[in-house]
């Protein structure tokens, strides 16, 4: 009970957070201030909301006596009004953004990076390239950089190159499990499942409880086939089903699709039938109108 309290006030106060945001972002496009203290919160939250961003940002710096109220905080806000721009297509207003930045700042890596930004934006590619090349000239372990190069590469579609930055970047970075699941999702997207499992693998052994890496390792092995994959799979789907107390109807799909075994007595097996079960149950909760579909269903694997 303490446990589930503990995990329910962050969510609670990540609502908040979310609705605070969206008053104070009404408040301010509307002319009832509280426009800094938007932004400020946009960005601890990491909301990405250009658009609105973008507006409120601007009419602070086209307001001078704002922006000198703001001292050193108005090379912040330049920098947050460049990217908003950029994802909204503003080219003009991030190049005017960053050439202040430049002049306040010559030799930063960190407009360095902003610059780069506006080369992706316009879609030159090699320009932006070769900024991040001489950057990373002076900080090889620069995370940020190394993964623009990685969205360039899957910008352009190229796929094969995009695993190549991966494969790199864990080699500076193997603690980022998200890179790791990126580069399990490539490679199954390249047909690469036994690379792809390899992935999967490593983020098991790092978070043996995330559910997502043992239904996504489940579906890479039962992919691959053949009966020492399909035995495996099968063990995952059913770890994903203790994992997430019975509700993961794909790992409940997994286990029942898996009845076509090597024998008889794996055809029957308990666990088939309790993933029936479960299986039905929750499709009366959640989609009842698909009861008789998936009751057809598993009476045609004989698990009903």
């Amino acid at each position: 009970m303490a446990a589930a309290t503990a995990a329910a006030v962050p969510a609670a106060t990540a609502a908040e957070e979310e609705a605070r945001l969206l008053r104070l972002e009404e408040q301010a496009e509307h002319g009832g201030g509280g426009a800094w203290e938007y932004l400020c919160l946009a960005r601890r939250l990491r909301a990405r909301r250009p658009a609105h961003v973008l507006r409120v940002g601007l009419a602070l710096l086209n307001d001078a006596s704002a922006r000198s109220r703001l001292g050193s905080e108005q090379w912040t806000l330049y920098e947050q009004v460049a990217v908003a721009a950029m994802d909204c297509q503003r080219l003009d207003v991030a190049k005017d953004c960053i050439g202040v930045l430049s002049k306040q700042f010559p030799g930063s890596t960190r407009v360095a990076r902003l610059e780069a930004l506006l080369f992706e934006a316009k879609g030159e590619w090699a320009e932006a390239e070769r900024a991040y090349a001489l950057i990373l000239e002076n900080n090889p372990f620069d995370q940020i950089v190394h993964k623009r190069k990685i969205a360039i590469a899957k910008a352009q579609g190229d796929m094969s190159l995009a695993v190549d930055y991966l494969n790199k970047y864990l080699e500076l970075f193997m603690a980022d499990h998200d890179a790791w699941r990126e580069l399990a999702e490539t490679y199954v997207s390249l047909q690469m499942y036994k690379q792809a499992a390899f992935c999967y693998e490593e983020l098991i052994l790092a978070h043996p409880t995330i559910p997502l890496y043992h239904i996504a390792y489940a579906e890479v092995l039962y992919t691959m086939g053949g009966l020492e994959n399909l035995q495996t799979a099968k063990k995952y789907y059913a770890s994903t089903i203790q994992l997430t107390g019975g509700k993961n109807t794909r790992a409940l799909f997994g286990v029942c699709l898996l009845t076509k075994g090597r024998n008889k007595e794996e055809e029957g097996s308990e666990l088939q039938s309790l993933a029936a079960k479960a299986l039905l149950k929750n499709y009366k909760e959640k989609a009842p109108s698909k009861v008789p579909l998936i009751s057809s269903m598993l009476k045609n694997m004989k698990l009903s």
